[in-house]
């Protein structure tokens, strides 16, 4: 009788794990395995799919427009070399987004204006990363676009620094905190920007799986913020990464291992994937 109480308890405990939540999915740069990443196209694909974020990278062009470009240079994901700054948007029109295999598409280097305007309306939000140098600038595109509420902002910095630079605007965006868990200061950093805002969410690196924060990061759902974990790159995940549960079927130490570490939001490179194992754990819509 104690065994079988046993295993029954097991059960249950196992089915809780999952029973919890629902997980969000965020495709990287969108979907970039069937279309330029960081693409407009890239992005209307993975709304398509059912996404309920895309991530992208802002820069800004010589005449100040913000674009979608992750690198420094355009050298990688292009025909062209230099800066996006070397350039006038005219300009950086006339080269050609590289696919994954490096081959030269008709895809253009997208404005921010453009891909907010293509999901406008849509059941998807979009994440801003290296946006922290144009806050005001993409507050300003929002705006015109009508919308402010599908964009999340983020950066990795402490609440003083954020709020010596953008003190008079953090109230009017949905903001995200990145903290590293693998600094002593992890804890404290996210204490102090839960009392004095209300992130949507914190997206939480780590190389070590070792911090008390992944063992209970329920004092940060209690104030309504998310958990976010990456899948992508072994890097910011201390392993537990997209390819181990897509390439060698090992979910359990990989995408559950996120999830019972309280990830309501999975940011991956995977999303057709992970969106189909979550729907098929009752995790997706």
């Amino acid at each position: 009788m104690k065994i079988r109480s046993f295993f029954i308890l097991l059960l249950l405990g196992a089915g809780q794990a999952f029973a919890q939540k629902t997980v969000m999915v965020t495709a990287h740069r969108g979907d970039w395995r069937n279309a330029p990443e960081n693409s407009l196209r890239a992005f209307e694909n993975a709304a398509a799919m059912g996404v309920d974020m895309v991530e992208l990278d802002l820069g800004k062009t010589r005449d100040s427009v913000l674009i979608i470009m992750h690198d420094q240079t355009i050298d990688r994901t292009t025909n062209g070399k230099g800066r996006p700054s070397d350039y006038t948007l005219a300009e950086l029109r006339k080269f050609g987004l590289k696919n994954g295999l490096g081959r030269v598409t008709r895809n253009p280097i997208p404005t921010f204006k453009e891909v907010m305007l293509a999901l406008k309306g849509k059941p998807v939000m979009v994440n801003l990363d290296k946006s922290y140098p144009f806050y005001r600038e993409a507050y300003a595109v929002l705006k015109e676009t009508g919308t402010l509420k599908q964009a999340v902002f983020k950066a990795e910095v402490t609440y003083p620094m954020l709020h010596q630079r953008y003190g008079s605007l953090i109230d009017s965006i949905t903001y995200m905190p990145v903290v590293n868990l693998d600094k002593a200061d992890a804890r404290a950093n996210i204490n102090d920007y839960l009392q004095h805002m209300k992130p949507w969410a914190f997206e939480l690196n780590f190389k070590s799986d070792t911090s008390s924060v992944l063992k209970d990061n329920k004092f940060i759902n209690r104030t309504g913020a998310r958990v976010w974990l990456n899948a992508l790159w072994a890097s910011l995940n201390a392993g537990h990464e997209d390819d181990l549960a897509v390439e060698d079927g090992n979910t359990k130490d990989s995408w559950d291992w996120l999830i019972n570490h309280g990830a309501a939001v999975i940011q991956t490179d995977r999303p057709k994937e992970l969106l189909q194992y979550l729907r098929s754990k009752h995790l997706h819509k």
